[in-house]
């Protein structure tokens, strides 16, 4: 089984993944920007890694560009982001999200999976900064009952580097794909 794993990373952290996921499963490492889908036609799995921003995920669209080519190929997604993944809430929102963003034939057929990621201010651009520092100033006008699990999260990171990788994150990723299993 040949694996391909796809990314897109604005600051690092699903570039981080996604070369970790690569390493463990000995398969090929693609930018999602640079690859064209003739590099993908001798792959049987195709892993695709995206981060979370706005409500969708960093570069997805080229899952149903090359949707043809995916076909016949087992197809799993990871997105990253700062939320607590541990949190159902969290993961119903991105999997809501991801259902109105994917055409019906890949969101049957993609296996999905969720990691942390972090928010690097030292990294982002000034739009990003400035759009965080809007909505971190209107959650802190939001009482405190009333904030997701998902806004605490941005604001005790608020004005610092909060990096919550762990390469230890992906072993359920990993073995569903070495077993060749579909885990919705």
């Amino acid at each position: 089984m040949k694996t391909a794993v796809i990314y897109q990373s604005h600051y690092g952290s699903t570039e981080t993944y996604a070369r970790w996921l690569a390493e463990d499963l000995g398969a090929g490492l693609f930018q999602a920007d640079r690859v064209k889908q003739a590099d993908l036609q001798q792959y049987d799995t195709i892993v695709y890694g995206g981060g979370l921003y706005a409500g969708g995920v960093n570069g997805i669209a080229l899952l149903t560009k090359y949707l043809d080519t995916f076909r016949d190929k087992a197809l799993y997604l990871f997105t990253v982001g700062v939320s607590d993944i541990t949190d159902q809430d969290n993961i119903k929102a991105i999997r809501g999200g991801l259902e109105q963003k994917l055409p019906p034939a890949l969101w049957e057929k993609v296996h999905i999976y969720h990691l942390r990621g972090g928010i690097l201010y030292s990294k982002m651009s000034f739009l990003h900064r400035m759009m965080i520092n809007m909505m971190i100033k209107a959650l802190r006008k939001k009482p405190e009952n009333e904030r997701s699990s998902y806004e605490r999260d941005i604001l005790q990171s608020a004005d610092h580097d909060t990096d919550f990788t762990d390469r230890a994150a992906l072993a359920p990723l990993v073995a569903d794909i070495r077993a060749g299993e579909k885990p919705r």
